[in-house]
């Protein structure tokens, strides 16, 4: 919801994609700066307490963009974009320490027998929010005003923390020898690259997305393409999350086997040739497909690559892994959201995405060469090969 509230705002105001693109490059810069630390915190403290933390800083940034909202012409006048990019920065640092922790502890309470089915469940489970929160999001603007909508997210953000503390805590876990922090913080890198099948399904990710970032300019398609207004835009937002929970609740009841890897790539060539279509595309009913479609293909990414890293990776290390893996999602979606504001600045906007998308299609190609044992991975083998990394 809020993503859509201050991508439209921003627009808005400045009229300029670069604008949208800074959205993003202001909570990416300061995720993958404190990432690595954050991390390692979660591997010596409580992951619980640490997203309580971290979520509650974040319901304050939103509280935050609702009383900007409330005197948004004057607070544009006297500082321009200034203070909302200011929030977006320490949301984006809250948000630095809570991925790890947060994804950390949701494995460390699945078993991992139940790996790739959990995956599917967490999947479907944040992408339902993602179809509604966009939709609601640019329903909510459109008829009751950023206001109003900044109050709903306040009010579900406080029933998400609440919910939170209600999950039992867990033990900090046991740290096996005595470290320093760069010592740590080393470790969780090695362990990544040195295991080919999680660096390349991270690099996959990184590249695909990081120049696939179609998603950063809805706002424009939404206002000055396919003239939809905010409704329109909460609809397009929430097109490639309704695929993608589609798509994770078919694979929950329907987990993968056999040439995974190969099914990775494929996933990610077909979601390239999707951005593609939605770039080019003038109707609206289209665009939506088009989107709708991406997510989906998006999804079996997303559950591929989140057990891939559960079975490979000891509790005791998971949340510099997931550190790491967040620093690559950070900068796919964050800075690849700026990449798309430059390139739309300098390129236009449709033939920017149209670029992203072919560049997704020569990613994918280039990763598979780089990685040839990501792409023959089975999933009967995933447990005992990826316990030998290399």
């Amino acid at each position: 919801m809020v993503e859509v509230i201050v991508g439209w705002q921003i627009y808005a105001l400045t009229k300029d994609p670069l604008a949208l693109g800074l959205v993003g490059l202001s909570t990416a810069l300061p995720s993958i700066t404190v990432s690595l630390y954050a991390g390692h915190l979660s591997d010596i403290k409580s992951r619980r307490n640490i997203s309580l933390v971290t979520l509650t800083i974040n319901l304050i940034c939103v509280l935050g963009l609702l009383s900007i909202s409330s005197h948004l012409e004057a607070v544009y006048l006297g500082f321009g974009t200034f203070p909302i990019y200011s929030i977006l920065f320490i949301a984006g640092l809250a948000s630095g320490f809570l991925a790890p922790a947060v994804i950390a502890f949701n494995y460390e309470i699945v078993p991992g027998e139940f790996a790739q089915n959990a995956a599917a469940w967490r999947s479907s489970s944040w992408q339902s929010a993602a179809v509604a929160g966009p939709a609601l999001g640019g329903v909510l603007y459109g008829f009751i005003g950023a206001t109003g909508a900044y109050t709903v997210a306040c009010v579900l953000f406080v029933m998400g923390i609440v919910f939170v503390y209600m999950i039992p805590n867990r033990p900090a876990p046991i740290k096996e020898r005595s470290e320093t922090l760069m010592q740590s913080l080393k470790e969780g890198v090695s362990f990544v690259f040195k295991n080919q099948f999680i660096v390349g399904a991270l690099s996959l990710d990184l590249f695909a997305v990081l120049f696939g970032g179609a998603v950063a300019m809805l706002p424009v398609f939404a206002s000055d393409i396919l003239k939809i207004g905010p409704e329109g835009l909460g609809v397009l937002r929430a097109a490639p999350a309704v695929g993608a929970v589609i798509m994770a609740l078919w694979q929950a009841h329907h987990p993968m086997s056999g040439r995974i890897g190969k099914k990775l790539f494929i996933a990610v060539q077909c979601w390239g040739v999707t951005i593609i279509v939605f770039g080019l595309s003038k109707n609206v009913y289209l665009s939506v497909f088009a989107l709708a479609v991406g997510g989906a293909f998006d999804s079996i990414s997303v559950v591929v690559r989140a057990t891939l890293v559960q079975l490979s990776t000891p509790n005791n290390m998971r949340g510099r892994v997931e550190a790491v893996n967040m620093m690559f999602i950070g900068s796919s979606n964050e800075i690849g959201a700026f990449e798309s504001g430059v390139a739309a600045r300098l390129l236009g906007v449709v033939p920017s995405v149209v670029f992203g998308g072919c560049m997704t299609l020569i990613s994918v190609f280039v990763t598979g060469k780089l990685a040839p044992k990501l792409w023959k991975l089975n999933y009967e083998e995933l447990e005992v090969a990826s316990n030998e990394p290399s």
